[in-house]
């Protein structure tokens, strides 16, 4: 499709069969304190709680009857499933949707209740693709795909063409999520086309950043591992259609990490009293970030909300992580010294300020380790303040609220070390969480070597976290990293973590 035509396209474009024309809302809490006017894109209020409906209805809106006459299918894990099945249930088609064995409950019974056919396939999302492109040629069904069809990316194109239309002030800058693009090429298309001076922005996960990398590279590239956290965009290669619209069109990309993000979630929740995916927190996450580091004032921008299909127990784990991503808590280990009154010494040294957690363990007869987590009312300039006042105290202390590890683990288990272990060696891995999960990832590992260390947890989403230490010794250490190269897990060695030398090594 030529780049005229897709402006011909979203404006003829018949997604409000199903869709609604979603709201143009002021962020008034969020835009007093950062100096800047931030406007949400309401797609969260959608009849499936997502824009994905959009571009699913306008690809099925746009062909013959006999061309669905054997009904569609679609490969997803979450909001584009349920765009389809709504979509099909319109135009009284079948709907096939293939979704991964992890999808979570809430997910597969929403899309049955739209009416569409569930297959549960693999374990990850490439796993369910693969085999709804199967079904698709062994039952003769149409494949919708999720973002790399021009038809999907006009459709999508509409909530730009509704921006325009509902901006009540000159918009400086639209913010856009990333994963496979289809959502950013349609919107960036109309409104560059309409008014050049606006600023498209792409905002990704720091660890999915494909459409970033794509355009480095000058180029479509696959990324060996994304994160799972905003697992609305987690893709791995991004549309060859998308990336070339998006190259054209797109001004930058802001990458934002979790703690970002969850912050985002907590600004549109005050603003909103809606709690949004991941996903639907990453354009306030790149706006603020990206104004920030503008040191702009009085901008005036757009961040498109664009879903809320959250997991409702992923919430703890999002408001555990929203406070650090705002720097309104930090987490700290401090070496105090191991006799009366150095606790209370400490607590002074730390002022006034709220202790959200303290852990405590006895190192030996000289020193103790504490893990603290502390409030924090001035921001970033306030944490690298107390740090400084600790250090000039006397007190060795390490910063760990950018330390993951320390994040999702070491604050759960502080409590204890192992003697006598001279050759163990720290992994955090993730894996697909289903029943059985733990027990395969043991069976993989293997007993060649000892388990020295092992916590796991599950935040409430699709992936089981671990960590792991293991007593290699060294003239193993070559058939250990091929063994992990062979398991298939995405893994980190944290061996250097401060984190593990203070508390568990």
């Amino acid at each position: 499709m030529d780049d005229g035509d897709y402006i011909e396209s979203i404006d003829s474009a018949a997604v409000y069969d199903i869709a609604m024309e979603t709201p143009l809302e002021l962020a008034t809490n969020l835009s007093g304190r950062i100096g800047n006017r931030v406007w949400l894109k309401r797609e969260d209020k959608q009849p499936v709680f997502s824009f994905k409906l959009r571009g699913a209805y306008n690809k099925l809106a746009r062909l013959p009857d006999e061309t669905l006459a054997n009904g569609v299918i679609c490969s997803s894990a979450g909001n584009h499933a349920q765009g389809v099945a709504l979509a099909a249930r319109h135009r009284g088609v079948r709907a096939v949707i293939v979704m991964p064995r992890t999808t979570p409950a809430i997910k597969v019974d929403a899309v049955r209740t739209l009416g569409g056919e569930v297959v549960l396939h693999g374990d990850a999302y490439d796993d369910a693709h693969a085999h709804a492109r199967e079904l698709e040629k062994r039952r003769k069904l149409l494949f919708v795909h999720p973002f790399d069809d021009p038809d999907v990316i006009a459709g999508q194109g509409t909530i730009g063409r509704e921006i325009l239309d509902q901006a009540v002030e000159p918009i400086d800058a639209v913010f856009v999520p990333i994963g496979g693009g289809g959502l950013i090429a349609g919107i960036a298309v109309y409104i560059k086309s309409k008014n050049p001076d606006i600023r498209i922005i792409g905002v990704e996960p720091e660890d999915s950043s494909a459409m970033r990398d794509s355009f480095a590279a000058g180029k479509p590239v696959t990324l060996e591992h994304v994160g799972i956290f905003a697992d609305g965009v987690a893709v791995r290669r991004v549309g060859d259609e998308t990336f070339r619209l998006c190259q054209k069109y797109v001004d930058d990309i802001v990458t934002v990490d979790t703690d970002q993000i969850c912050a985002a979630i907590q600004d549109i929740f005050e603003d909103t009293r809606v709690v949004v995916e991941p996903a639907g927190g990453l354009a306030v996450a790149g706006a603020k970030k990206y104004l920030a580091a503008e040191d702009a004032t009085d901008r005036s921008v757009v961040a498109i909300n664009c879903g809320a299909n959250v997991n409702f127990d992923r919430l703890r784990h999002i408001a555990e992580r929203a406070a650090i991503g705002e720097h309104k808590e930090m987490l700290i280990a401090v070496e105090i010294p191991e006799k009366p009154g150095s606790f209370r010494r400490f607590c002074e040294a730390v002022g006034r300020r709220g202790i959200t957690e303290f852990n405590y363990r006895y190192a030996d007869d000289s020193k103790a380790h504490i893990f603290a987590g502390v409030q924090l009312s001035g921001g970033l300039a306030e944490r690298l303040e107390l740090v400084d006042k600790l250090r000039e105290a006397g007190y060795p202390v390490e910063d760990l609220s950018d330390n993951e590890m320390a994040k999702l683990h070491v604050r759960y288990m502080v409590g204890g070390r192992a003697r006598g272990i001279a050759n163990e060696r720290l992994f955090r891995f993730e894996f697909p969480e289903r029943p059985g999960a733990l027990l395969d990832f043991l069976n993989a590992v293997g007993t060649g070597w000892n388990i020295t260390l092992f916590h796991y947890r599950n935040h409430g989403s699709d992936y089981g976290r671990i960590l792991a230490g293991i007593d290699v010794p060294r003239d193993d250490a070559d058939e250990l990293e091929a063994h992990l190269a062979d398991l298939g897990y995405a893994h980190w060695e944290e061996s250097d973590n401060p984190a593990y030398s203070m508390f568990l090594s």
